[in-house]
């Protein structure tokens, strides 16, 4: 393991283990945060993103009430710009097997941009018709963001809501099947790189 040491890496899997989230700032170097949020806005520029609709396979449908997001699917073989980032994809999944011995089998990735106005309403991850999502993954490409720029996760425990502020190179890692959450509506543009750790390879569902 490359990018943290081993006992950063326990600690941050003992708060994931204790409260089902744990918020990591300083997840990505300059260099690293600096790559991804080039190509992310180089992907958009390009009219490359569409618009993210809600469900999994054939029940995916676009509802704007819902859902205000657009989205970009990332591939390992197509984005070689985002390199570093799929090696620390992979040592976040080394630890998640060794550590928290989960069967993770594959990851899958996509950029999220809201717009100004946009927001997603409370759910969870785990789709009941695409049950191989374990661990969820948002990391952060906001720079300059201030209180008031909205868009914060809300995260909805037993006895407290939780809001975390998407700053830049802050990722945040949850349990997939039982952390509710939210996207609050942004007042400026939102930017994040989000993935998810599956216990089946991309395109095995069940």
């Amino acid at each position: 393991m490359d990018f943290f040491s081993e006992e950063i890496w326990v600690q941050w899997v003992d708060e994931l283990s204790d409260q089902n989230f744990v918020v990591i700032d300083d997840f990505l170097t300059e260099d690293v945060f600096n790559s991804i949020r080039t190509h992310f806005l180089n992907k958009l520029d390009q009219d490359t993103f569409d618009k993210a609709g809600i469900g999994a396979l054939g029940a995916n449908i676009i509802k704007s009430e819902v859902r205000g997001d657009f989205t970009y699917w990332l591939n390992k073989d197509n984005d070689v710009e985002l390199n570093s980032y799929f090696d620390l994809s992979d040592e976040l999944i080394f630890v998640m097997k060794r550590f928290c011995c989960l069967p993770i089998a594959d990851a899958e990735f996509h950029y999220a941009f809201y717009p100004p106005g946009a927001h997603y309403e409370a759910h969870v991850d785990q789709f009941s018709e695409r049950s191989n999502r374990i661990i969820s993954v948002v990391v952060y490409l906001n720079e300059n963001w201030i209180q008031g720029d909205g868009g914060e996760l809300k995260i909805f425990q037993e006895d407290q809501e939780i809001l975390i502020e998407p700053i830049a190179k802050r990722c945040v890692l949850f349990k997939s099947d039982t952390v509710r959450h939210q996207v609050m509506p942004t007042n400026k543009d939102r930017y994040s790189l989000t993935g998810w750790l599956l216990n089946r390879p991309v395109g095995v569902y069940f």
